[in-house]
């Protein structure tokens, strides 16, 4: 099936009265497209504008509701990225932020990867440039490197095998304990590794989420002693998940009611959860997603302050620009994202990678 381009799609008639109308009200700024409601009338023309490119929406877990509700499929960055590959549609229609976009690109090498705004960065996936990891490796001759999926599809392909938040540590346990690992980007995640491996020769980059990273440990102890009922969910990548942990060991929160979850563990505990109230330590996208698995529970957030912005660039405007306009496309070198294909299929072939990040 031939790919539908820019072209193609004006003569499809794109350009009608609705879409025209439609487009008249965006607004671009530096914070990202405004100026377009989520209503049911954009929802119609996003849907044709879909159709007509043969494209498939993707949308993240942390999405704003709008975008989660027209999307095609909702979920983490690798999940979503495998059903990208998958998909029978020509065009691969990302709402994230770019190095997801990237990794589906990665894994669907022949589509056509558009993210609405190619301005949606990751502080996590800046965080360590591959001129950083290639010094890094040449500090630690033969150790194994593993990196995140937060990462560029460059660092993928200095990566030896690549995790997730979920297999992060069956990833590092299959590799030979007399090598030293380094484990990139993110200290928190690797801090859990080291904890549940009880290895001692992986070494952990100095990387953060800067939304994760501000959800303090100080800040869910007040929120858990305030609801002795509630269950915790803790994303491994916040600051606060040794916290937690602490709490639970000391006994000042009962030890079944603590877990430490993936975005995709979280949405099958809340579906299995009897508790009337969760307080939930991750961005506050999730929220949408838990409480619509499991709408008679509680799920509050542990800060409710925790919104990456980058995230939420990816606007209603945004994505109606994308279709309108086939923007803005994402594209890999071919020997990068060959490179980093391996690192991604080592990790997939360790075991289940879903449930992402």
């Amino acid at each position: 099936m031939a790919v539908v381009n820019r072209t193609d799609v004006r003569s499809n008639e794109l350009d009608t009265g609705v879409a025209n109308d439609l487009a008249a009200g965006i607004t671009n700024s530096s914070t990202g497209f405004g100026g377009i409601d989520g209503d049911e009338q954009w929802a119609a023309e996003i849907r044709r504008l879909a159709d007509l490119r043969n494209a498939t929406i993707l949308a993240h877990n942390y999405q704003l509701p709008a975008i989660q509700d027209i999307a095609d499929h909702v979920g983490d960055s690798l999940a979503l990225s495998r059903v990208a590959a998958e998909a029978p549609e020509d065009t691969i229609v990302f709402c994230g932020v770019h190095f997801m976009a990237e990794t589906a690109k990665i894994l669907s090498p022949d589509k056509t990867v558009l993210i609405p705004d190619q301005r949606a960065g990751c502080s996590l996936a800046d965080s360590i440039t591959p001129e950083e990891l290639q010094a890094w490796k040449d500090d630690h001759p033969g150790a194994v490197v593993v990196s995140y999926v937060n990462t560029t599809a460059a660092v993928k392909a200095l990566t030896d095998i690549c995790c997730t938040s979920s297999n992060a540590v069956d990833v590092v346990a299959s590799i030979d304990p007399d090598r030293d690992v380094l484990f990139c980007p993110d200290q928190f995640l690797g801090a859990h590794v080291r904890r549940v491996t009880g290895r001692d020769n992986v070494h952990v980059w100095a990387g953060e989420c800067h939304v994760h990273a501000g959800i303090n440990g100080d800040e869910l102890t007040e929120q858990a002693r305030a609801h002795p009922d509630a269950e915790l969910f803790v994303h491994p990548e916040c600051g606060c998940a040794t916290s937690a942990l602490y709490l639970a060991g000391e006994g000042a929160f009962p030890e079944d009611r603590v877990k430490i979850l993936s975005t995709g563990g979280m949405l099958d505990a809340a579906r299995e959860t009897r508790a009337r109230q969760v307080l939930v330590a991750t961005e506050v996208g999730m929220l949408y997603q838990l409480r619509n698995a499991a709408p008679h529970t509680d799920f509050q957030a542990v800060n409710d302050r925790a919104s990456c912005k980058y995230m939420k660039m990816i606007t209603p405007a945004a994505l109606l620009r994308c279709l309108i306009d086939g923007a803005d496309a994402v594209d890999v070198d071919p020997q990068t994202a060959a490179r980093a294909r391996q690192s991604v299929q080592r990790m997939i072939a360790i075991g289940q990678p879903g449930g992402g990040e």
